[in-house]
């Protein structure tokens, strides 16, 4: 068994667990925050690059999320290669 499968598994089950917290996540939109939650990712194309999707499909699904308030943050975007960074917003405490 491969050393991966492990991780994509964890991956996977935290992809599920925040759809079922939030049933408006597409499965791509929850794969972006658990990605950018665990350090794996933080910019459409590495995202879309580690899931083999196209490029184009993350950008529409990382728009639709930046969209809704305070769920995630767009923090640069690339003119030139298209890549958009991205991070969570902080956590308010009160």
């Amino acid at each position: 068994m491969s050393e991966e499968a492990p991780e994509i598994d964890r991956f996977l089950a935290l992809v599920a667990a925040a759809q079922g917290r939030d049933n408006r996540l597409t499965p791509i939109q929850a794969g972006l925050l658990v990605a950018a939650e665990l350090g794996i990712a933080h910019n459409s194309r590495a995202f879309a690059r580690m899931l083999g999707i196209a490029h184009s499909l993350v950008l529409r699904e990382l728009n639709g999320l930046a969209e809704r308030e305070r769920v995630l943050q767009i923090v640069k975007r690339d003119l030139r290669t298209m890549r958009v960074h991205y991070t969570l917003p902080p956590w308010d405490e009160a």
